[in-house]
């Protein structure tokens, strides 16, 4: 979780971004620290899921679109996600959808018990696997890279199989009018069929999401139970939401 880096770590993390990969060397030279300091700077982002070291540098563990989302609205989605975290119960069984908001949710789930996951995401396996008190369950399919998801028949599959208490799922965009949308139209599918097999459904979004419109419709607003998202959604949209009939809770940083 980019919150829990140093402000090196993150330094790294944005060169690797940036270019691809960074040499131990011109890495060194640009920050100058000794090239000793950076591989253990490496050997650390390594073993949190950040990077894999290759010889004499390294390049990210997560597709350049995924380190980008997650620079942004980072207190936001951090509070948001703490909010969703605490929805949940000890014992409960619950399913997260792929995202860079919904991954953090597991992140604030170590202080529960007994908590199953399901999820199509290998972005909240990466931090759900820390905590003996979470078990897991994927669901196979085809690897999106760009999203870090699993989607496709075999994912779908899975899904339709299982009833869970709470989903969180996450959107692209999302307006009054046009409800949910997102850029991929396979994480659509997924979102729908998590939506049937819970028995409520949650919807984390950053208040930057309201307005946007993304290619694909996912389902209404009104099929969320309920929307989390944060302080700095205006006043204006909060009354359309609240209008609309959508329940919906901003949480405070």
């Amino acid at each position: 979780m980019v919150a829990e880096l140093s402000e090196r770590e993150r330094l790294i993390l944005d060169r690797l971004s940036t270019d691809g990969s960074v040499s131990v060397g011109g890495l060194a030279k640009d920050l100058g620290l000794s090239e000793v300091t950076i591989r253990g700077d490496f050997r650390v982002l390594e073993e949190k899921g950040w990077i894999n070291r290759k010889w004499g540098g390294a390049a990210p563990a997560l597709h350049r679109d995924i380190l980008e989302r997650q620079k942004v609205c980072q207190e936001q989605k951090n509070a948001i996600a703490k909010a969703a975290a605490e929805l949940v119960r000890d014992g409960d069984i619950i399913m997260i959808e792929a995202g860079t908001t919904t991954a953090l949710i597991a992140r604030y789930l170590s202080g529960k018990r007994d908590i199953h996951i399901v999820t199509n995401s290998t972005l909240v396996f990466s931090y759900a696997r820390m905590f003996p008190n979470l078990q897991i369950t994927m669901t196979g399919g085809e690897f999106r890279r760009s999203t870090e998801s699993m989607v496709g028949p075999i994912a779908l599959e899975t899904l339709s199989r299982l009833n869970v208490r709470l989903a969180f799922v996450g959107t692209d965009g999302f307006t009054v009018e046009r409800g949910m949308t997102t850029h991929l139209m396979e994480g659509a599918e997924i979102v729908r069929m998590m939506k049937a097999h819970a028995e409520t459904t949650v919807l984390t979004a950053d208040s930057s999401k309201f307005g946007r419109i993304g290619f694909s419709y996912v389902l209404p607003l009104s099929a969320m139970d309920l929307i989390l998202t944060d302080w700095e959604l205006s006043d204006t949209a909060e009354t359309e939401l609240r209008e609309a009939g959508i329940n919906i809770k901003k949480v405070n940083n």
